[in-house]
């Protein structure tokens, strides 16, 4: 993957599993993320100065920049205790284009409908694109992050795990603070850096981010967000986006298909229609161009012909299933159908009807699961090692058939 928007290892997809929340304007919400004192650090920030001028930033912004900076032990924890999310297909994309979060995009569309539609007359990436971005980044710049980027990004630099990334990332924010873009009290993020509506680090900030609305700055950070938006238009139209081309289209395979999978082994729509791929509607799928086959789930589960503007969205996130979260998203803000084949059960046998089913009864009997959305998170997982303690079973958090049947099915 390359290093360009984001941060090594962080991705903001996984945040928004995970609920992050943002404070208000100020210090950040979480105690863990205000500053303390430490000798190293100051001392690492005083040889940075040197280092930083040494790269073009004014001595000005130097100062100005660094004097407020503290080191966020906050910022360590979560760097050093990253959560490794496993969650399946089924459940990412129950999150990333839930019924709350398709009805949110159709409604920051219908009210930003006018600028993005400016912002696809310029850089030719569909509205439903952005938007479905802005979705999975921020909850359409709901939750941008309140932790200083400065101090976070000192911090991860002096810390020293990927010192060298980290200090790339600092001199790139002193140099977006050199050009006038923000002011360090409005550079604010996510605990590694990220920062904006659709969570730009520094240096693909640099590299991507455009004024789009001719006020002399590029402000993502901005309440308004326009210029973030274009900016992430901006980034995959450079990545080669092709404007009226799908991300990919649920398919219908022939039973027994042998045919090559994965985003390797691309071939012509001739190629699949003869090989009886069909569309969800039995027809040949139309001609987009060279597309992939791809089977997330496994043979049981739903297929899809990808094209090339997916492979240009993995530039933005190179996980697969970032990308299909992101098409699929945009396909249902668009008015498009929830994906028709059904997934596999999971390693318990459940689908995810009947882990909805477990979470209603389980809210009924007494212990809160945060919802029934068919996804076992740690709300759940909490409410079943609850009832399990309660009712003298052997407390294992962890779903089954049988508990589902004493729960009454």
């Amino acid at each position: 993957m390359d290093i360009t928007r984001r941060t090594m290892g962080l991705s903001l997809a996984a945040a928004m599993l995970a609920g992050c929340a943002g404070g208000g304007p100020g210090l950040p919400a979480d105690p863990a993320m205000q500053p303390v004192p430490n000798a190293g650090f100051d001392a690492w920030l005083a040889g940075f100065r040197g280092r930083a001028r040494a790269q073009g930033v004014s001595a000005a912004v130097v100062d100005r920049a660094l004097a407020t900076a503290g080191f966020l032990p906050g910022v360590v924890d979560r760097d050093r205790n990253q959560t490794e999310f496993t969650r399946s297909l089924d459940d990412y994309l129950a999150i990333a284009a839930s019924d709350t979060r398709v009805t949110d995009g159709r409604a920051a569309l219908r009210q930003h409908r006018g600028t993005l539609d400016a912002i696809a007359a310029r850089h030719g990436v569909e509205p439903e694109i952005v938007t479905a971005i802005w979705g999975l980044e921020s909850s359409y710049g709901t939750r941008r992050g309140d932790i200083p980027v400065v101090s976070a990004l000192a911090t991860l630099a002096y810390d020293g795990r990927r010192g060298a990334f980290f200090e790339q990332q600092l001199v790139a924010a002193l140099k977006i603070l050199d050009a006038g873009d923000t002011t360090p009290e409005r550079m604010v993020g996510s605990w590694a850096g990220a920062m904006g509506h659709t969570q730009f680090i520094p240096t693909s900030y640099l590299a991507f981010a455009v004024d789009f609305t001719g006020d002399g700055r590029r402000d993502i950070w901005s309440d308004d967000p326009s210029d973030a938006l274009a900016s992430t238009a901006a980034y995959l139209q450079r990545a080669g986006w092709t404007p009226g081309q799908p991300w990919g289209i649920e398919v219908r395979l022939p039973p027994g298909f042998s045919g090559p999978v994965g985003r390797g082994t691309t071939r012509s729509p001739a190629h699949w229609a003869a090989a009886g791929v069909r569309g969800m509607d039995a027809r040949p799928v139309p001609d987009h161009g060279p597309a992939s086959i791809l089977r997330p789930a496994g043979a049981s589960g739903p297929a899809f012909m990808v094209f090339r503007n997916f492979t240009v969205i993995t530039r933005y996130n190179n996980a697969e299933s970032y990308v299909i979260g992101v098409g699929h998203l945009a396909d249902r803000i668009a008015g498009g159908p929830p994906i028709r084949v059904a997934f596999p059960p999971d390693a318990q046998g459940f689908d995810r009807a009947a882990r909805k089913r477990l979470q209603e009864r389980l809210t009924a009997a007494g212990y809160d699961t945060g919802g029934a959305d068919g996804v076992l998170g740690s709300r759940s997982r909490a409410a079943i090692s609850d009832y399990q303690r309660a009712n003298g079973l052997p407390v294992t958090g962890t779903h089954s058939r049988a508990l589902l049947d004493r729960l009454g099915g």
